[in-house]
């Protein structure tokens, strides 16, 4: 067998509503498909982290410098694939973009060895430590209105996330400390005291305001701080986990087993969070998660996308061991965006209806049992948003 085609499907659509976080605000959803083709009819699907220009640049990658490396190959060969593509990119980025215009490719290549095998992704990697699993909420984007009108939206949206049955929420936060504290206390008023609850302030501050942003939530009783500073400064990150009882979580902007090698040594997180579709893909984030368990550091899995990398993250969260093992072992969530998102919710032709299984299921979301990743895009969806 023989991989014949690579290509990116860069999709697109106008949201319903203005939102944000630290960083920018977007109107538009984008998501980017990798479809690779094979000499006996098989094809696999993966997705590639980025939005907007960066998806556009990242087709660029997967189609001008990694497919070229891929056609001809035993689509089977992914771990040479791999190595293959990555020392030809290291040159030229060993982190970002080119990282995750490979990840995609790579878990294109597991769907399609899914498929060959007749198993679902999860029976590959080595079996189902859980066949479900429940998830987190998260909304309480940040928006270009006061603080104090933020506020009261927050807490009815809180309490609208509690009420749909996940096991906890997650909220943006980077207006700055003072107003970021008001809005944790609107979401902790919206669930109430007994609901757990996670800030994420993608890296926008300095370690001082994130001392302070942290103590905040630490009184409010919030179970993770996420991103509180900028990636690279794993020096504040051991500080904060340090000093501060909130736990300290990131990790979706680090890339390969040689970056998280380097985060998981400064003992800066208390839950880490790969992206699979930025990280390498399945491939590498397995490696990723041996060295986590080796640092002995609980994952919860970054997800941001369609249902392409829902469906992904689904089968690596049944396949995650327990950390530590036991009767009642702590277990992952998946984490769910509850922003409009039609490229999660109508890709599929059998969609996955995460929120009417947690209505159904007591809170809990079933893992695909078909072969590979176990879902199929709808063509005819495709050529109806691609954009690229």
């Amino acid at each position: 067998m023989k991989v014949t085609s690579v290509r990116s499907h860069v999709l697109g659509y106008d949201m319903p509503e203005l939102l944000g976080y630290s960083q920018q605000y977007y109107a538009r959803r984008s998501a980017h498909l990798v479809e690779i083709e094979t000499d006996e009819g098989l094809t696999g699907w993966g997705e590639c982290f980025g939005p907007g220009p960066v998806a556009l640049a990242n087709k660029g990658i997967v189609e001008g410098v990694i497919a070229p490396l891929v056609i001809g190959s035993d689509p089977l060969d992914r771990d040479v694939i791999w190595h293959r593509a990555y020392n030809m990119m290291r040159d030229h980025g060993q982190k970002g973009m080119p990282l995750q215009a490979l990840s995609g490719v790579d878990i294109a290549l597991w769907d399609i060895a899914g498929k060959v095998a007749g198993l679902p992704l999860h029976k590959l990697i080595g079996g189902a430590h859980r066949d479900s699993v429940s998830a987190y909420g998260y909304g309480m984007m940040l928006r270009p209105e006061p603080a104090v009108e933020l506020a009261a939206r927050f807490t009815d949206e809180a309490e609208a996330i509690r009420e749909m049955g996940f096991a906890a929420t997650k909220m943006k936060i980077g207006l700055g400390p003072k107003d970021d504290i008001r809005l944790a206390e609107a979401v902790r008023r919206g669930i109430g005291d007994d609901f757990p609850f996670m800030a994420d302030a993608n890296h926008a501050y300095t370690t001082a305001d994130a001392f302070e942003v942290g103590r905040g939530l630490e009184d409010l009783g919030a179970y993770w701080f996420e991103e509180p500073v900028a990636p690279e400064d794993l020096e504040g990150y051991a500080e904060l986990r340090a000093r501060l009882k909130v736990n300290i979580s990131g990790g979706e902007a680090e890339f390969t087993r040689w970056g998280w090698r380097r985060l998981l040594e400064a003992r800066g997180l208390d839950i880490a969070q790969p992206e699979v579709c930025a990280l390498g893909g399945i491939s590498e984030y397995l490696r990723v998660l041996a060295l986590c368990h080796a640092h002995f550091t609980p994952v919860v899995n970054h997800v941001w996308g369609s249902a392409i990398s829902v469906a992904t993250n689904l089968h690596l969260l049944a396949a995650m061991p327990p950390l530590p093992g036991g009767l009642f072992p702590w277990e992952p969530m998946l984490e769910f965006d509850t922003t409009d998102n039609k490229f999660r919710d109508e890709l599929l032709t059998e969609p996955l209806d995460i929120q009417g299984q947690l209505r159904r299921n007591h809170g809990r979301v079933r893992i695909p049992g078909g072969p590979g990743l176990g879902v199929e895009p709808d063509r005819d969806f495709i050529r109806q948003y691609k954009i690229a």
